[in-house]
């Protein structure tokens, strides 16, 4: 609400928390490729964009619902494992389009040390996308999922708690403590993809 003459109101994207605009201008005016990591609850997507005066062009984009349709990823596509794969198929189509290097858009995402946006960036880097980063932001030992398999090993197979909380993975087949090594798979199938290798 206006409380005097020299209020102004905000731009709608930015008062709908969707766009930094200061941010924004500072990238586009920088004339380099944008790696614009945004996450829900459930999915995650990672595009490269390139700035033009009629507006934004999406050059790559991969979004985590591909994990479950091409590559057989049986868990939930909203975790930390997902992100970082999601941002691994996304570098790789970069990659095999001759893209070398992009500046992170993480909009008005909050850069929290080891959340999921890092996890897709250490994705992307990966894949061999030179992307300026901060290393502390990247929480290795989480992006295999390991953290989730230890939790539920502390919670113990079968007990109520564990079947609550992970009734999505026991519903697909995968038990939560092997998911460091269903990850394994679906990424080595994932290069191999892009190797033109046959997935076994």
């Amino acid at each position: 609400m206006a409380r005097n003459a020299n209020y102004r109101v905000q731009l709608r994207r930015r008062r709908e928390g969707k766009t930094d605009y200061q941010a924004r201008k500072g990238m586009v005016v920088s004339g380099k490729l944008r790696l614009v990591i945004r996450g829900s609850l459930k999915n995650a997507t990672v595009q490269i964009i390139k700035a033009k005066p009629e507006g934004d062009f999406v050059l790559i984009a991969a979004n985590s619902k591909e994990l479950t349709k091409q590559f057989g990823w049986k868990v939930p596509t909203g975790n930390i494992p997902a992100a970082y794969l999601t941002g691994l198929i996304c570098g790789l189509k970069a990659k095999k389009q001759g893209i070398k290097e992009a500046i992170l858009d993480i909009g008005l995402s909050s850069p929290t040390n080891g959340a999921r946006i890092f996890a897709m960036l250490s994705g992307v880097v990966d894949a061999g996308v030179d992307v300026p980063h901060s290393e502390e932001k990247i929480v290795k030992e989480r992006i295999k999922g390991e953290q989730i398999a230890k939790y539920a090993k502390k919670l113990g197979t079968g007990s109520d708690e564990y079947n609550q909380k992970f009734a999505a993975y026991l519903k697909a087949g995968v038990a939560p403590e092997k998911l460091p090594e269903h990850f394994t798979k679906i990424k080595a199938d994932i290069i191999a993809s892009f190797k033109g290798e046959k997935k076994e």
